[in-house]
Order: C-alpha cells, then sequence, then structure tokens
C-alpha cells in the first residue's frame, strides 16, 4: 500500500422524480435554473476535478428512482467528505418554498480509477 494518498473516484448519479414532472413548467424552469447555478464551480468550491458527464434524457423518458439513473457526474475527488458536500448541495440549494432534493433522487458511489482503459 503506498503511503500517498491517491485521488479517489466518485460517480454521483441522479435521478429525477415524479414531482419534477408533476410540477408546472415554470417550476421546472426553476429547477433547472437552480441545478445549473448550484453545480456551477464545482473544482474551485469542493477541490474536485469533472471527468465527465452524462445525461440519457433522450432516450429515457419519466421519473427514475432507481438505476438506469437520468445523468452522472464522474469526478475525481479527494476523499469522502468532498462528495458528501456535494451531495449536500442537493439539500442546501432552494427552489421556490422548497429543496433540490425534492426534485431528485441521488446515490453516490466512491472508488478508485480502475487498473485498465485509460491512456495515462
Amino acid at each position: 500500500m503506498s503511503s500517498t494518498a491517491q485521488p479517489m473516484r466518485a460517480l454521483v448519479a441522479i435521478g429525477v422524480t415524479e414531482r419534477f414532472f408533476a410540477a408546472p413548467e415554470s417550476e421546472r424552469k426553476a429547477v433547472f435554473l437552480a441545478t445549473k447555478t448550484a453545480f456551477a464551480g464545482l473544482a474551485g468550491r469542493f477541490g474536485v476535478r469533472v471527468l465527465g458527464t452524462f445525461d440519457d434524457d433522450t432516450l429515457q423518458i419519466g421519473p427514475s428512482t432507481t438505476f438506469p439513473w437520468t445523468c452522472y457526474l464522474l469526478l475525481e475527488v479527494p476523499g469522502y467528505d468532498e462528495v458528501r458536500a456535494i451531495t449536500n448541495v442537493f439539500r442546501e440549494t432552494p427552489v421556490g418554498d422548497h429543496q433540490l432534493w425534492r426534485y431528485y433522487k441521488v446515490e453516490a458511489r466512491l472508488g478508485r480509477p480502475l487498473f485498465f482503459g485509460e491512456d495515462t
């Protein structure tokens, strides 16, 4: 085991709930705006690196409360606390009288880079 801490990978899986789809268009627009604002500048705010994003909303319609999720963030993170803080953004970000978590279901996975498949 190396004495130098290696960055970890986090996969943040995000599902859109029925409450989002049941909301009027103005509320859905407010959710989109709040989401975009809440997740801007992750590197500077949390010390993470966004390795990639994935959104399959063109092939999936309706709520997703389990796999397959609607969208994903793949991050390189220093550790657990940063992933917890990013997940907490859903709890803290207001949208009207509610917070983002009303409209999303979120799961985060922590792991290490896979030993193959990436050119280094």
